[in-house]
Formats: structure tokens, C-alpha cells, sequence
């Protein structure tokens, strides 16, 4: 089992967000990292190279992104947004990857 920490950065981008899209956020950050976090899904994929993360955890209209450390058994949250189209959007604003 993972340990799941968020940055400083993660958390103000998710206090962005209503209660509930938090909650549905949360609730899918715990199904799908506690455990495998790199095991590739419809859902869970590796990114090409940034400088955001390593990874993409899709859930519903929301995106997660994040790190894993193997070793140490930890998923670190870097980044939460929101996708409309092909544009995503963190804390309201339009952001690159």
C-alpha cells in the first residue's frame, strides 16, 4: 500500500474546488493509488516528459497529477485541474503541460 501526499500547491488547488467535486477527487485519488499507482488503466497513464509529473489520473472531468516513489511507497499529488475540451484549467486558469 502507497502513502498519498499532496504538495502545498495541490492543496490549494483542490480547496478551488466545491465539497463535492473535492470528495469525488479524493474519493478517486484513494481508489486508484493507494495500490498500483503504476500500473497503466484507461484512466492512469504515464505523460511525456514535463516538468508537472509523471503521471495522469483521469477522474471524470477532473485531472490528477502526480509522482510516484517506488521506493518508499509514496504517490505525491502535485497538480489538480479540470479539463474542458483540450484546454486545462487549475484554479480557474488555463495552464500548459
Amino acid at each position: 500500500m502507497y502513502d498519498i501526499e499532496f504538495t502545498s500547491e495541490a492543496i490549494e488547488d483542490l480547496k478551488s474546488f466545491r465539497r463535492s467535486e473535492q470528495q469525488t477527487i479524493i474519493s478517486g485519488i484513494d481508489t486508484q493509488l493507494k495500490y498500483q499507482p503504476t500500473v497503466e488503466t484507461r484512466n492512469r497513464f504515464p505523460m511525456r516528459p514535463n516538468e508537472v509529473a509523471e503521471w495522469e489520473l483521469r477522474i471524470d472531468k477532473y485531472r490528477v497529477f502526480y509522482n510516484v516513489e517506488t521506493f518508499v511507497k509514496i504517490v505525491s499529488i502535485e497538480v489538480v485541474g479540470f479539463k474542458i475540451g483540450n484546454q486545462l484549467f487549475v484554479r480557474g486558469k488555463r495552464r500548459d503541460l
